[in-house]
């Protein structure tokens, strides 16, 4: 049978990001992708012009209705905008037993649009966080729900640990906004106590739109085929990497990512 891989997660407009990115990595490594949509966000290469977010019982009812009648192997988390969405797909998480979770704490859009209200951000941390297999921040996301400050890789290393503590199996900090590397991505994996780096050079583009949906939405597809955690990330990476290498010169902004990989 198929792998079934479901993502929860913003709608985006322009195609670059969100559950559009998510289901075209999802088609390119070859699962069966499915969608619960949170919010529908009004967006281009350029930013994000405007958000309406899905009632909370509804994101629940998408879930529930793929759940019990095509069932989930694994799931994603992305963009959660407000408590009222963040309650209802912990709901959702806990009623349908879905254990193969990767939770991309969604904060910021390229552009600096914030995405996850004040007030929910402590929410995920303390519910949503806990119940998730592998979590995948970025600098900013990882400082945020830390409290800390990244200025070293001791500090990345630090800040991978404080979140572990919070509940998530494994974290996964990106390093792609990370800049004392210079020419190189160093991203670090902390699971099962122990710390592992991934370390690929910085590809010279602006057109990175939607490389956090497509890592992370790389990692679902990988963990509900049945790969080890490790293995399930670096795979994922790999596929980013050509992703990023291949990254289309689409719009007058943050162009997408070229998801037709084999």
């Amino acid at each position: 049978m198929i792998t079934r891989c479901l993502t929860i997660a913003g709608s985006d407009s322009s195609g670059g990001a969100g559950i559009q990115a998510d289901l075209k990595t999802f088609s390119a490594l070859k699962v069966y992708g499915m969608t619960a949509i949170t919010s529908i966000t009004v967006q281009n290469t350029c930013g994000v012009f405007k958000i309406v977010d899905l009632p909370g019982e509804v994101v629940y009812e998408q879930i529930r209705a793929v759940a019990e009648d095509i069932g989930i192997d694994s799931a994603k988390i992305g963009m959660l905008s407000n408590p009222q969405i963040i309650y209802n797909v912990l709901k959702a998480v806990k009623d349908f037993k879905i254990e193969k979770l990767v939770l991309d704490p969604v904060m910021f859009s390229k552009s600096g649009y914030a995405l996850l209200k004040e007030e929910a951000i402590e929410l995920l941390s303390k519910e949503l966080l806990p119940l998730s297999l592998i979590i995948t921040p970025n600098k900013y996301e990882a400082e945020k729900i830390s409290g800390m400050e990244i200025k070293s890789e001791k500090d990345m290393i630090d800040c991978a640990k404080f979140i572990h503590s919070l509940g998530a199996k494994c974290v996964v900090l990106k390093g792609g906004h990370i800049n004392f590397y210079q020419d190189s991505v160093v991203d670090i994996i902390y699971f099962n106590r122990e710390i592992t780096k991934m370390v690929y050079p910085r590809v010279n583009t602006k057109n990175t739109h939607g490389t956090g949906c497509t890592f992370s939405a790389a990692i679902c597809a990988n963990i509900g085929k049945g790969n080890d955690v490790i293995t399930a990330i670096r795979s994922a990476r790999a596929f980013l990497q050509l992703a990023i290498e291949r990254s289309l010169n689409i719009g007058k902004g943050f162009g997408p990512l070229d998801h037709n990989i084999s």
